[in-house]
């Protein structure tokens, strides 16, 4: 399949989504009451970070049980975590940043991806390998609406689903930017919630989160 194909499956997935929760998990189960809690909710696109030692396992034990949900691979830094995602079952990959040797491998890789950048040098890098549909990550601690907006003149063919530091409170003005098709958030998975198992809570934000990006998109 063709980098341009994935691409633009990877631009409908995310748009169909409009939020894409970022959660980290500490054990299977956590990871599965999670991802209920969220479908119960309403959001069935998360991102499962690969920061923790049960993650790929986690993400492999959640697409096997719960069918509903797509579930990309984040914080896949490397060529080796990359084939370990696919291999897991990820729906997508997501990167926080995209050095050279990681664009070619991702450029090659049989799954949509979301290659991070922070700069216009770097979008127009992973453009250059075939890619517009980008992660902006740290999205506010960037430039935030004011990176966005200065993206969207020049690289008018770019998509972005910025991430990092954006709220339930701001939401709504991030989802409101024509070059933005989807935007990455936790505020949804709470870790005192979760510490807490307070279950009941992620899923009624989750339902807010839904709700709010229903209500953004008109």
């Amino acid at each position: 399949m063709s980098i341009q194909t994935l691409q633009d499956t990877a631009e409908g997935m995310l748009r169909d989504a409009g939020l894409l929760p970022v959660i980290t998990v500490n054990s299977i189960d956590q990871g599965r009451r999670i991802a209920e809690a969220l479908l119960a909710g309403g959001l069935r696109t998360l991102e499962l970070t690969l920061r923790t030692r049960c993650a790929l396992e986690a993400l492999a034990t959640l697409k096997k049980e719960l069918p509903d949900i797509v579930i990309g691979a984040g914080t896949v830094t490397d060529a080796t975590q990359m084939r370990q995602a696919i291999d897991a079952g990820a729906d997508f990959l997501v990167t926080p940043g995209t050095p050279p040797a990681l664009a070619e491998a991702l450029a090659r890789a049989p799954v949509p991806v979301v290659p991070g950048g922070a700069t216009p040098t770097e979008f127009l890098s992973l453009m250059a390998h075939g890619f517009r549909v980008c992660k902006l990550f740290p999205a506010t601690a960037v430039g935030g609406l004011a990176m966005l907006k200065g993206l969207a003149g020049p690289l008018a063919d770019l998509r972005l689903c910025p991430t990092g530091g954006i709220t339930e409170a701001t939401a709504a003005e991030f989802l409101a930017q024509p070059n933005v098709v989807c935007i990455g958030g936790s505020w949804m998975v709470n870790k005192a919630w979760i510490d807490a198992g307070e279950w009941d809570k992620v899923r009624d934000s989750a339902a807010q989160a839904a709700s709010l990006v229903e209500t953004a998109r008109g």
